[in-house]
């Protein structure tokens, strides 16, 4: 077999040495030999071709897991359908793309740079829930929502216990590009619930909320946020817990662009 040292094989490959270095960790490109003594990595000629399937796939932003599903498997029925899936995925995404581009274009058409939006104060009674907490970031936001919607439908199920109103989150934590934060999956019960290690059922606090609804994607409710903060602020209230977001509709049977949204902030009197 003939080797190459990983530099000479990273120009060949247009993969930096430090990408083949995570793929060595990763399982996904191992050195064809590592020498013992400087564990220096070097690659055969014939592992161009691996490396180059990687390449392509990083380039359409497959992750690292599924790019070794695809390599390890020798079923091409099976890899037809993780392609495809991505295929899929990266259709949901430019769709997406697309809204925020339209979504920008009229917040920079509007004189206050921002939706229009009705406030109300309402009180709320203290609400039963059944709940999991989830570790997420901006980045996989709908990834991890989802598996947790999951895991609390799965538990409902289990006891029989069927939702008694609209699926909310509570944000625990400011959330943005840069940091992640718990939120608070929850589903309404009429009855209290079990659970286990995962799930579990809890009062959900009542009281004064500043709320409004948006009207459109999820990814476009900053304004929302915005809004009700600043109106909270403006009319000598204070902020008294973590907001929520309570969701009216359901994203697999209306388009993005009908989707209602709730945005509730607990509120106190300042005191004077």
């Amino acid at each position: 077999m003939d080797l190459v040292p990983i530099g000479r094989f990273s120009k060949m490959t247009r993969l930096s040495v430090k990408a083949l270095r995570l793929y060595d960790e990763k399982g996904l490109l191992r050195p064809a030999h590592v020498d013992a003594q400087s564990g220096y990595r070097y690659y055969g000629l014939s592992q161009a071709s691996q490396a180059e399937t990687i390449r392509a796939l990083r380039s359409v932003d497959m992750p690292l897991d599924e790019i070794a599903l695809i390599l390890g498997s020798e079923d091409q029925e099976l890899t037809r359908k993780q392609l495809m899936a991505h295929h899929e995925r990266l259709g949901e995404q430019l769709a997406a793309r697309q809204r925020m581009l339209r979504y920008l274009e009229s917040l920079i058409q509007r004189e206050e740079g921002m939706m229009p939006y009705d406030i109300e104060i309402i009180e709320t009674s203290p609400q039963l829930v059944a709940a999991t907490k989830v570790h997420m970031s901006l980045r996989r936001i709908g990834r991890d929502i989802g598996t947790g919607f999951g895991s609390l439908m799965q538990a409902l199920g289990r006891e029989q216990v069927a939702p008694s109103g609209p699926p909310l989150i509570v944000y625990h934590e400011v959330i943005d590009e840069e940091t992640e934060g718990d939120i608070e999956i929850c589903v309404p019960v009429a009855k209290d619930i079990s659970g286990d290690v995962d799930v579990y059922g809890r009062e959900l606090e009542g009281g004064s909320m500043a709320t409004t609804v948006h009207h459109g994607p999820y990814d476009q409710i900053a304004p929302a946020y915005h809004t009700l903060t600043g109106w909270i602020s403006e009319h000598g209230h204070e902020i008294a817990g973590p907001p929520r977001e309570i969701y009216l509709n359901d994203p697999q049977t209306v388009a993005p662009e009908e989707l209602l949204t709730r945005v509730e902030f607990p509120i106190c009197s300042e005191p004077e």
